[in-house]
């Protein structure tokens, strides 16, 4: 995994209600270390910009409802949302998860097990039966 697929660049959408929300979000988020924020009042929205080893969306969204903003509820925004949680966690996931064996190692344990595994002409009759006239 590249460092560019870990820098993230989201967009935290607000309900309508209460009006207002974003210049004080932006300037909340703001005091956190690591992250880069624009406010997108127009788009009801504060664009954040992180590295996944520092921050996760799930984690910038909670602070905000702990303080008391209101994110968008619609049905798309939470899709949005879930999809892109289960994104960060995975691929966090899979940095901490070892590597995957090789082809070369796992070839091997083939080339292993066909050694030891009776096949092709092979007979168990021993061989002063197999030359009984």
């Amino acid at each position: 995994m590249n460092s560019s697929d870990l820098k993230k660049h989201r967009e935290i959408l607000f309900a309508k209600f209460p009006p207002g929300q974003v210049p004080e979000a932006a300037d909340d988020l703001k005091h956190l270390d690591e992250v880069e924020v624009a406010a997108k009042t127009e788009k009801r929205a504060v664009g954040v910009t992180y590295e996944l080893q520092q921050h996760t969306l799930q984690e910038l969204e909670d602070h905000l409802e702990d303080k008391g903003y209101h994110l968008d509820n619609t049905l798309m925004s939470k899709l949005t949302r879930a999809l892109i949680h289960y994104v960060e966690d995975t691929q966090l996931h899979n940095m901490s998860a070892p590597e995957r064996r090789t082809k070369r190692s796992a070839q091997e344990a083939y080339v292993q097990a066909w050694e030891h595994h009776p096949h092709g002409d092979h007979d168990d009759t021993p061989p002063e039966w197999r030359e009984y006239k």
